[in-house]
């Protein structure tokens, strides 16, 4: 089967070298070329093993490529929603990594511009095709959990200096940054909340302002959901995960890069025993889901499982959780 013709705008973003490298390794993708036109990050790729061999391009060369189907948007943050906007304009499917810019109504108007033209936009939460994510929507579907009741859900770590400077740009912090990727997996899971009450603090004693403590609650008619943030724990990848506590059962997933998810429930359920067990997931290669099931979906094998709605709530409710504001 011919190869999806793919190309790459920007490398400043922190998955770009490893989204690339996924590319090149697939059988489904071609990888056309990489755009950069900060000289900065583009002497740094020139100097990378993931893009050797990677042409890179103008944009205009890129778009106007023959047979090009997608592209990958792996700017800075602050350059996410204009690239992306001129990728639906060329009329590619566009993959838009996390969080998606700072804009809703612009994000909002790429949205209603990409559904107009028949366009997919997949956004680049990492944790969508992780397998213990997989397993814990499957349980749910299958009412394994009965009604659930409550969410508890951390993800953290401790961030240098250079990347403190780069998430104090948005007052978000590390709401914006990172619990963004809690925020998409829990609307995901209950769809878009009632109300979101936010909590931000600045906890380490550096001036530099960035919101490095931080907290949601999330509200559904009958649930309640935390998320938790912050770029200050130590080995805080060992403790990201995500709990789901239903009325049948409760779903623990942990950590979430390598996850194994401890599944209790109050009476036997399809192959799952009555009591607690423990599924060992094992090593998770990111990006790897995510971009099979891209090509599942230009390939016209499925439709995307995640909506236009979805994305925009997803980033909707990601700037409420981090008191920014929703209407600029």
């Amino acid at each position: 089967m011919e190869r999806i013709k793919i190309g790459l705008i920007g490398t400043g973003h922190s998955h770009a070298a490893g989204k690339l490298q996924v590319l090149r390794n697939s059988p489904e993708f071609e990888v056309i070329g990489v755009v950069e036109p900060n000289e900065r990050h583009a002497a740094a790729a020139r100097n990378s093993p993931a893009f050797a061999g990677i042409p890179l391009l103008t944009e205009v060369q890129l778009l106007e490529t023959p047979g090009l189907k997608a592209v990958v948007v792996e700017t800075e943050v602050p350059d996410l929603l204009p690239a992306a906007q001129r990728v639906i304009a060329a009329d590619k499917h566009l993959h838009l990594e996390k969080p998606g810019g700072a804009s809703l109504p612009q994000f909002r108007a790429l949205l209603d511009n990409a559904a107009r033209k028949h366009l997919v936009v997949q956004l680049g939460y990492m944790y969508r095709y992780n397998p213990g994510m997989v397993l814990l929507r499957e349980a749910l579907s299958a009412g394994y959990l009965g009604d659930v009741f409550e969410i508890h859900a951390v993800m953290s770590k401790v961030v240098n200096s250079a990347g403190r400077r780069e998430c104090a740009a948005f007052s978000g912090g590390m709401m914006f940054e990172l619990g963004c990727h809690l925020i998409d997996l829990v609307i995901g899971l209950l769809g878009r909340p009632t109300q979101v009450t936010p909590y931000r603090q600045h906890v380490a004693p550096i001036d530099d302002q960035l919101a490095d403590n931080t907290l949601a609650v999330l509200e559904y008619p009958k649930a309640l959901v935390t998320v938790k943030s912050s770029g200050l724990e130590v080995d805080g990848g060992a403790r990201r995960h995500i709990a789901v506590c239903g009325t049948a059962g409760t779903c623990h997933v942990q950590p979430l890069d390598e996850p194994t998810v401890r599944l209790t429930l109050a009476k036997k359920c399809g192959k799952y025993r009555q009591g607690m067990q423990e599924i060992v997931c094992g090593d998770y290669p990111r990006y790897v889901g995510d971009m099979a099931d891209l090509a599942k979906i230009l390939r016209s094998e499925k439709e995307s499982d995640f909506s236009y709605e979805h994305e925009l709530a997803v980033l909707e409710t990601t700037l409420k959780a981090a008191r920014m504001p929703i209407d600029r």
